[in-house]
């Protein structure tokens, strides 16, 4: 059964969940994922499109 309940926060994924493409772009899953949309977001959007990531850790590490 599933129940529709009201909002009650917002909780942030683990630490090791961060930034996770900025400090894995070698994990199999992002190559074979995840770079290929970003590339075509750079492709589609250039204009909109930022080199550099917005990281949630300061250092990206």
């Amino acid at each position: 059964m599933t129940r529709v309940e009201d909002y009650k926060g917002f909780y942030p994924a683990e630490a090791y969940h961060q930034d996770f493409l900025a400090k894995n772009p070698n994990y199999p899953y992002i190559m074979i994922y995840d770079l290929p949309k970003v590339g075509n977001l750079k492709q589609v959007f250039p204009d909109l499109y930022r080199n550099d990531p917005v990281l949630l850790t300061k250092s990206g590490s």
